[in-house]
């Protein structure tokens, strides 16, 4: 009897042609910012010396990318887009000693074939330049035209004939951000190639061309970088590392923020990343990540680019011992390089004109307000506020989880950081920013906005490429957090007004940080999805500093409504515990009292 809900069985047969070449294609080709990661690194691979990206709505509608480098004769233009054809590894091999950034011969053809490709080149032998024109991976006629000598490939209508991939595609904003990241990282992988990304016809982010790595990462990760990061050099087996990461204040949110390239390849290894993070040890609190650019030279032989369609990934030989290496180099030149003093704004910045600032720190960078110092009060001592329950009342008792509990009694804070409180059966320890923090989430996350405070005197800051992508891709976000942010350059951007909470000004500065991990999809210690971690970085950057000086009073009321959310939540959005208890019978013991 058959099942109606079950498929019958199919014979074994072979795919169409068509079909195979499609699924190759989606191997290699996922979105915008990998056919432009495709065609920067051909580009680079062309000895090009300045490579300009042109976007029009996000690349989801063109995609263009044009290079100075050799150019391709115009007898091989077929060849350029046929599979496993290439100029850049000879007919019999080897394939184990591959220096250039692209060998497989796949990215043009399978870029050709879901979507309508033109390619245009001319060789420096050449007057004019000849080009070829591909839809669906069909050959459909030759052209010719002026140009200079390099290459010019037009991308248009990525993915037309195959819907299923394309409605997966996000929107031209967020598209955009994934391309100007994916230049990113081609640009701190080789910073001796100019690149230069347009959307619209209009200037989106420049990244020129220098020997100075420190240089190239500022531009990416913002001036700042300059001014707080350390060098890092040394050997390896089998190769050697060099490069700059920032000081435990500038670490990120997440590991986006550093940039590993392997033989001028930008790649993504996971023992490598854990072997950088595990260098900084207790430096770095449990989410924090270090940021910087790192370039590892190794002998090809060593290197295995073949594991992945897009060479992302590499294989490393005798990884682990590359990795304890790399640790040790990084924990040694983390130790013994001395602090920079910090710049004063505009100083030392490598753009930006008069009336720039300098960027802000990024996350874990000194909280807003000094905390109070320690050499100002004797040791252990705790400053007093006037007792009162977490509801500002003498005897008003605490509710959590519907259940009465003994009235939360406020004692006194430490260090503008750490409320201590007489819980009726032991100490309570609250982390005013943790509370605060997880407080608005839960009013964010429920689709209520806050507050927001018109600046009397705009300030000006000057955004990265990925920052103005990120502020393209998530207005929406940026204006319900209230921020008001708009352009006064190419680079540069007035703040107009800032989130506000029960008086509580946010910086103006902190939507520079907002930015970054925006960028990088929220907080990725939130495990819901965008909505929600994005809703923790606004939370955690409109919530009561560390170091900010708070009333009992007002402090009463965010423990008051914290206990009021359903659940009675024990955590910060990114999983720190807001309150620690020390049970009376527990003291007792400490204080050797436990036989009463």
């Amino acid at each position: 009897m058959n099942d109606p809900g079950r498929t019958p069985r199919r014979p074994i047969g072979r795919l169409s042609p068509d079909t195979v070449e499609r699924i190759a294609a989606g191997e290699v080709v996922e979105r915008p910012a990998s056919v432009v990661k495709e065609l920067v690194e051909n580009a680079v691979d062309a000895r090009a010396s300045t490579v300009t990206v042109r976007l029009t709505n996000g690349g989801l509608s063109k995609i263009e990318v044009s290079d100075d480098g050799e150019g391709i004769p115009p007898d091989e233009l077929d060849l350029a887009v046929e599979r496993h054809a290439t100029s850049k590894l000879a007919p019999e091999g080897p394939i184990e000693r591959i220096g250039t950034l692209g060998f497989r011969g796949e990215a043009l053809a399978a870029i050709a074939t879901v979507s309508r490709l033109l390619l245009l080149s001319r060789p420096a032998d050449r007057d004019g330049a000849q080009g070829i024109r591909v839809v669906g991976g069909r050959r459909t006629g030759r052209t010719k035209a002026p140009r200079s000598v390099g290459t010019t490939v037009e991308v248009a209508e990525l993915f037309f004939n195959t819907p299923a991939r394309r409605k997966f595609l996000r929107s031209p904003a967020s598209e955009q951000l994934e391309v100007v990241r994916a230049v990113e990282r081609q640009y701190l992988a080789r910073p001796t190639v100019s690149l230069r990304l347009e959307s619209e016809g209009r200037e989106v982010a420049t990244y020129p061309a220098t020997g100075d790595l420190a240089d190239a990462a500022a531009r990416v990760l913002g001036v700042e970088f300059l001014h707080r990061s350390f060098g890092v050099a040394g050997e390896v087996p089998g190769g050697r590392v060099v490069g700059f990461l920032g000081r435990p204040p500038l670490a990120g949110a997440s590991t986006g923020g550093l940039y590993l390239a392997i033989n001028g390849r930008p790649v993504t290894s996971r023992p490598i990343q854990q072997a950088v993070r595990a260098a900084f040890g207790d430096s770095l609190p449990r989410a924090r990540f270090p940021v910087g650019a790192l370039h590892l030279d190794l002998a090809p032989e060593r290197l295995d680019v073949n594991v992945h369609p897009t060479k992302r990934e590499v294989r490393v030989a005798d990884e682990r011992a590359v990795a304890e290496s790399l640790r040790r180099t990084i924990r040694e030149a983390l130790l013994t390089s001395p602090e920079v003093a910090e710049a004063p704004p505009g100083a030392g910045a490598p753009w930006g004109g008069p009336g720039s600032s300098v960027r802000p720190p990024v996350p874990g960078a000194a909280p807003v307000g000094a905390a109070p110092s320690a050499a100002s009060r004797r040791p252990g001592e705790v400053r007093t506020q006037r007792r009162l329950d977490a509801g500002g009342t003498e005897s008003r008792p605490v509710t959590a989880g519907g259940e009465r509990r003994s009235p939360l009694v406020l004692l006194g804070c430490l260090d503008a950081l750490y409320w201590v409180a007489d819980s009726g059966d032991g100490l309570v320890l609250v982390d005013q920013h943790a509370a605060s923090e997880r407080l608005l989430y839960e009013s964010l996350r429920s689709g209520r906005p806050l507050g927001r405070q018109t600046l009397v005197e705009p300030l000006t800051v000057v955004l990265t490429g990925a920052e103005r992508a990120a502020l393209a891709a998530h207005a929406e976000e940026v204006e319900r957090s209230g921020f008001s942010v708009e352009p006064f350059g190419p680079e540069t951007y007035r703040v107009r007004s800032v989130p506000s909470y029960r008086g509580r000004r946010v910086r103006a500065e902190t939507v520079t940080v907002l930015l970054d991990e925006l960028a990088r999809g929220g907080r990725p210690t939130v495990a819901e999805g965008l909505q929600e971690r994005t809703a923790a970085t606004l939370a955690c950057h409109a919530a009561i500093r560390a170091g900010d000086p708070v009333a009992a009073e007002e402090f009463a009321r965010v423990l008051e409504a914290l206990h009021a959310l359903p659940g009675a939540p024990s955590t910060c959005p990114h999983g720190r515990p807001i309150m620690v208890g020390v049970p009376r019978s527990r003291l007792d013991r400490w204080f050797l009292r436990s036989g009463g």
